[in-house]
This record gives C-alpha cells, structure tokens and sequence, in this order.
C-alpha cells in the first residue's frame, strides 16, 4: 500500500519520512530532466563562461521567439511536480500565456497570462508573500501548488507579442513516483477578464466546472473605471446545482480577501489572503490586485461548479452602486478529469486594461 502522504504533502512535519520518489529538475541548463543530464552545453567564444568551459554557466535562459509556442517541460508520469520558478522581463507577463497539459489531454489544465498566473496582473511587477505563489524581488515567480500527473506532463509557454524576448529563466522541480496514489485531484487554473455593466455589474470568475474537486484560490485584477469606492460587491459560490441562490456568500470584496472596512487605504501581503497592488495616483485609472487562497478552507464540490463577483460602489444618497469596471481574474482548483474546455482566450489587444 503507498503511503501517499508520503508524496503529496509538504511541510516541516513530513521530511523526516523517507519515500521511493526520485527528484528531478528541469531549467535551461538540463531542458530534459534526465539523471545527470545538466550543464552539457558547450559555450561559443561569445558566450560569457567561453574562458571556464562546459560546465559553467553557458545556458541559463532562452529566448522567447515572437508568435512561437516554447515547451519548458515534457514530463513522463507518474510524477507531481511541487515547485516552478520563472523570471523575465515585464513585457512577458500579458503577452505570454502558460498552458499545462495532464496525461495528453487535448485541451490544456492550465491557461493564463504568465504575470497573472503568479498574481502579477496588469503586466505589472510587485512582490507577492503567500504560500502557493510568492513573488520576490526582482520578479522572482514561485509556485508551490503540488501538481500530481499519471502518465505525462506538458508545460508550455506561448508569446503572443510581436518581438522576441530574451532573458527567460525557469527551473520546474519535480518527483518521480513509483505510482500516483488514488484518488487525486489535478491542478487547474483559468484566467478570465470581462468588463462589467450597469445593467449587470458581475464578473464570472470560473464556470462550467462538471466533475468532483475543490477550488482552492482567487486573483483578481481590478481596474476601477470611475473614482470613489469599488469593493462593495459579493462573491458567490454556486456548488452542486445551484441555480438562483448560491450555497456560499461572501459579504464584500475586501472581506473575502481578508481584509475589513475598504482596506483602510492600506495594502498587504500575508500567507493566504493579500492586496499585494494599489494604484490611486490622482489622474490616472485606479488599479488594484488581490489574492486568497482556500489552503486551510477549500471549497468542495461534487458534481459542479460556478463563481462570481459583483461590482458595486455607493451612490451618494447611500444606495449600491452598479459599476462599469475592468476585472481580469485566475481560479485555481482540483478537480477529477476530465475538464470541460475553457473559453476561448481574449486576444492580445483585449489582455490589457481599456
């Protein structure tokens, strides 16, 4: 019987138990993986270690050919990968979009804008301290979630920009395992973005999940299209069925982020809930980002499931206010594949805010 504690969870509790897993890790020096397989690349004279020789630093990074799809990982299971680390330039975090593949499926887990699946929205940089996602400085992105595959797994990386980018550093680690425990959820995260109106001041987060799982994380990016307050809105959790009236109802924006009374001007960044970004420079668009992470609280389904937020201020009489505002958003979860297909990704023009 395999102790699948012994592989899936992490934490100071579990390393003094030993398991059959085998390490491995993938980056620009060792782009397979293999036992012993790193830093083989032989420098040219123009190549910063050409006095060292192999061994040395010769391919820490690649470049990101413009309208190219570039494989980062190509993975034979049963493994779980547990921590990826990437860094490039600003440019990359909305022109290019992650994908992750479990066990040849054809339509990807995983689709999002590289900034925004790290919790970096708008195409901007700003330090993130949570436990599943940090973001250090100078655009240091890290991922814990455990990501568990039976038979392969595919990340990849698509630039959708127009010109090449370079400087594209990554390291994916990962456990090989002698078999997947059973049962398993697989990683699966989605970005969406819309643009709310009066008539209907409500962002659709995540939909048309059909499967058992639990959703386990929110980011959102919020772009305020008129001044004033913005947070009023609830989330809502529509579970196993749920039509008119969700099972799960938040009471306000900033307090299913943790926080309390509009964040009093304040941001901040802490390990499952944070408002790591605010802009409220006079004269330009407000903007603002946050995160939560269902850890210690998922939120379980069976058969289904739908999420949503609203976008409403106050008028000045003391009434809600349906707003007209820009939201991008990620919703992390686990669930049994297969997936449904997402919707169909915006283009690069519609990526960033109006």
């Amino acid at each position: 019987m395999v102790e699948w504690w012994r592989y899936l969870l992490g934490g100071l509790g579990t390393l003094p138990f030993l398991s059959d897993a085998e390490t491995r890790s993938i980056s620009a020096e060792n782009p397979t993986g293999e036992k012993g397989g790193g830093a083989k690349e032989v420098p040219t004279p123009d190549n910063p270690a050409s006095e060292l020789g192999k061994g040395w630093k010769v391919r820490p990074c690649i470049t990101l050919k413009a309208g190219a799809t570039h494989q980062l990982a190509d993975i034979s299971g049963p493994g779980i990968i547990q921590h990826i680390w990437i860094t490039v330039s600003e440019k990359a975090y909305r022109e290019c979009v992650l994908t992750f593949r479990w066990d040849d499926e054809e339509t990807p887990s995983v689709e999002a804008p590289l900034g925004d699946f790290f919790c970096n929205g708008h195409g901007l940089r700003y330090n993130v301290n949570a436990l599943p996602i940090a973001v250090n400085p100078v655009g240091g992105f890290n991922c814990y979630f455990p990501m568990p595959f039976q038979k392969r797994a595919q990340i990849a990386i698509r630039h959708d920009g127009p010109q090449d980018i370079g400087g594209f550093f990554y390291q994916i680690t990962y456990s090989l395992l002698p078999q997947l425990p059973q049962p398993v959820g697989y990683f699966h995260a989605q970005w969406r973005r819309s643009l709310t109106t009066r008539q209907r001041p409500e962002h659709t987060i995540l939909d048309n999940v059909k499967g058992q799982g639990h959703y386990v994380g929110t980011f959102l990016a919020w772009t305020q299209m008129s001044n004033g307050w913005w947070g009023e809105g609830e989330i809502k959790f529509f579970i196993d069925g749920d039509e008119e009236h969700p099972t799960i109802c938040g009471t306000g924006t900033e307090d299913y982020f943790g926080g309390a009374w509009g964040f009093g001007g304040l941001t901040y960044s802490t390990a499952f809930l944070g408002y790591p970004y605010a802009k409220r420079d006079a004269g330009d668009v407000p903007r603002h980002c946050l995160y939560r992470f269902h850890i210690l609280d998922p939120i379980r389904f069976q058969r289904d499931l739908k999420v949503t937020i609203q976008a409403l201020g106050w008028y000045p009489y003391g009434k809600f206010q349906p707003l007209t505002d820009d939201i991008a958003s990620v919703a992390y979860w686990y669930q049994t594949e297969p997936h449904s297909s997402f919707p169909p990704l915006p283009s690069l023009t519609e990526r960033f805010p109006r």
